[in-house]
């Protein structure tokens, strides 16, 4: 964590979500070590109780504790500590698309390119290319997003999910140096999180995952591709159209986003109908 003080985070009000894991000793240390007015939830690890509604899976515990304690920001960790969301002093979430764009515009170092993944909302990526960023799109996992990163010696990486790679610091997903490196941008630039959030215009996402039978390729449906070809028209370029099988379980996921929130969750709902009628 570059800086021109140890006391770098003097002041700054936080609360911390340890999702009752791996960071529940560290992370607190390291935010009192560096100033910050630090309120701590989930660091009690019995273990069985990580993730357990805290953490970077579940933000509500998080942004109840920021409102009723008026900090500033929130920060919830995963249970294994490789992935951070955050929440503004409204309770509002950032999640690893925001993270990415403060990384790609306020970071010191001049940055022509970053790496999301399929799901990186495209208001962010409009907002990137505003500022002069070109993205990279990678199938989702971090192990891509970093192949994609080390192909083009980039720095600067994340999932919606909230890993977030910074590659200037540190070879591997690490929650805790993601976080202080966005913290470190606002602070240089003087500006919060809240705003930022004001600023930004992602656009509507819905997500609907539909159990099927067994693992399948969604495309071995001639009428799911038509489907989806009528939609992609009538979206034409104000949104994107993303259908793949999970690949962990027997899900097919579902994602339409736009800039007309009725229009995305009218289509979403009726490709949502053909995968559950195909499969």
């Amino acid at each position: 964590f570059r800086s021109r003080s140890s006391k770098k985070l003097q002041g700054l009000k936080v609360v911390l979500d340890c999702a009752n894991g791996a960071t529940y000793h560290i992370a607190p240390s390291v935010f009192k070590e560096l100033g910050a007015d630090v309120h701590v939830i989930g660091a009690k690890p019995d273990g069985m109780n990580i993730n357990e509604k805290c953490g970077a899976t579940d933000l509500k515990a998080l942004a109840a504790e920021v409102l009723e304690h008026k900090a500033e920001i929130g920060i919830a960790f995963d249970g294994d500590g490789d992935r951070v969301m955050m929440v503004d002093s409204q309770g509002r979430e950032a999640d690893g698309d925001v993270m990415l764009y403060i990384l790609a515009t306020l970071a010191s170092k001049t940055v022509s390119g970053v790496v999301g993944t399929v799901m990186t909302n495209l208001g962010i990526e409009k907002n990137l290319l505003s500022k002069g960023v070109t993205m990279h799109r990678t199938p989702v996992g971090d192990r891509h997003v970093m192949e994609a990163l080390v192909e083009r010696e980039w720095y600067f990486g994340a999932e919606q999910s909230g890993h977030v790679l910074c590659l200037n610091k540190i070879g591997t997903g690490d929650g805790i140096v993601a976080s202080l490196q966005v913290l470190s941008a606002l602070n240089d630039n003087e500006i919060s999180l809240e705003k930022i959030l004001n600023q930004l215009t992602p656009y509507p996402q819905v997500m609907h995952n539909v159990t099927v039978k067994q693992k399948v390729d969604p495309f071995t449906s001639v009428v799911l591709k038509e489907s989806i070809a009528e939609a992609e028209l009538e979206l034409a370029e104000a949104g994107r159209i993303l259908i793949r099988a999970s690949g962990t379980e027997p899900k097919i996921r579902v994602m339409v986003e736009g800039a007309d929130k009725q229009q995305v969750e009218k289509l979403a709902d009726r490709l949502k109908k053909v995968v559950e009628s195909e499969f």
